[in-house]
């Protein structure tokens, strides 16, 4: 295939580690692509000194990902921790990738992980004819990136069942992974190092061990500080979604990406942003930010497939149905009291009290 609809990090940033590397006079840890310091400038952007211009990659407190970083260089595991649509898998994939510059060896955590997932299984056909040995072994991600001295990534970590997740206790403590099948273990190499993340808004959730927590230093991704910080958010990722999924829409308005954040951060916080109005209903849904980052995708594809390319209200309507209800009958009171007591007042809003009502 010449062309992939979504590259990893390090392909799709390429030029920009490349740059990096090149300018980078900074003491590494071992086996590190780059070190700490532009591992940071990587994450948060900014100029080089050789004029190149790096894009921010998590926009945010610095503070946090300097103290990401610095966990990357102990022998600690990271664990970043928040709730959905913080960007958390998306900084671990650009650690993994500024780090390793290798962001594949991932692990999605799920309820039906199993412990072969996370340590090793067998190749049966090996295994029957030959009986156990390191060439029937087939290897984790996990133990993968202890041979490599690469990260490995561990996604919703809390999905994981209980007895599942305390497989990673000796790895993370002793930096060792006994095969008791051939009498033998893997040990990590230096540059090793386990980035997990988790949310604490699913349901069935599994509680981490006390155990393993110990094992993590623990990062938490906040939601955005402000309504510019978020508004920021969006148009940058919406713009580079926009490009890569070719979408023949125009770049939205800043009002209507302004509009849908707004929204989105009154019913979270069950209150307008001015203040005139608390005690909001929160719906059921999360109203993240990458949901926010879909509304706006959603309302371009229809504008740009069904419309003239410009993206208005009407098809921003559509998407923030969506988004908001998620209870077809809790959600829907919610929606309804906030369109008629917020958005119905506000003079400049009609167009879009308008596109909703008809959506109902």
């Amino acid at each position: 295939m010449s062309q992939v609809l979504r590259q990893h990090a390090e392909q799709q940033f390429a030029e920009e580690l490349d740059a990096l590397q090149k300018v980078d006079d900074r003491p590494r840890p071992p086996n590190w692509k780059l070190s700490p310091w532009a591992v940071l400038q990587y994450l948060m952007g900014g100029r080089l000194s050789n004029g190149f211009e790096v894009s921010a990659k998590y926009i945010g407190n610095p503070r946090l990902m300097e103290i990401a970083v610095s966990t990357l260089a102990t022998d600690r595991a990271l664990l970043l921790y928040g709730v959905p649509g913080t960007a958390k898998s998306w900084v671990s994939e650009h650690l993994s990738a500024a780090v390793s510059g290798d962001s594949t060896m991932l692990i999605q955590g799920t309820a039906g992980t199993s412990e072969e997932q996370l340590r090793y299984g067998w190749n049966y056909a090996q295994l029957l004819a030959h009986g156990p040995s390191e060439k029937a072994l087939i290897p984790s991600p996990l133990v993968n990136a202890m041979k490599l001295g690469k990260i490995a990534r561990i996604e919703e970590l809390t999905r994981i069942p209980a007895d599942v997740q305390d497989t990673l206790i000796t790895v993370l403590s002793e930096k060792t992974l006994p095969v008791p099948e051939l009498g033998m273990e893997f040990q990590a190499v230096p540059g090793f190092s386990v980035i997990a993340t988790a949310n604490n808004r699913d349901k069935g959730v599994n509680e981490l061990s006390s155990a393993l927590k110990r094992r993590f230093n623990t990062v938490v991704l906040p939601v955005p500080a402000s309504q510019d910080e978020e508004v920021q958010i969006v148009t940058k990722r919406v713009g580079e979604q926009s490009r890569a999924l070719q979408l023949p829409a125009e770049a939205p308005a800043l009002q209507e990406v302004r509009r849908v954040v707004q929204i989105f951060r009154e019913l979270r916080g069950g209150q307008t942003e001015d203040g005139k109005t608390v005690r909001l209903k929160s719906p059921s849904s999360t109203l993240s930010t990458a949901e926010a980052i879909s509304v706006i995708n959603s309302g371009m594809a229809l504008a740009g497939h069904f419309g003239d390319g410009v993206l208005r209200a009407g098809d921003v309507a559509s998407g923030l149905l969506g988004a908001v209800i998620k209870d077809p009958v809790q959600d829907s009171v919610v929606w309804k009291e906030y369109l008629e007591t917020v958005v119905k007042e506000r003079a400049d809003w009609k167009d879009l009290y308008r596109a909703c009502r008809e959506q109902l």
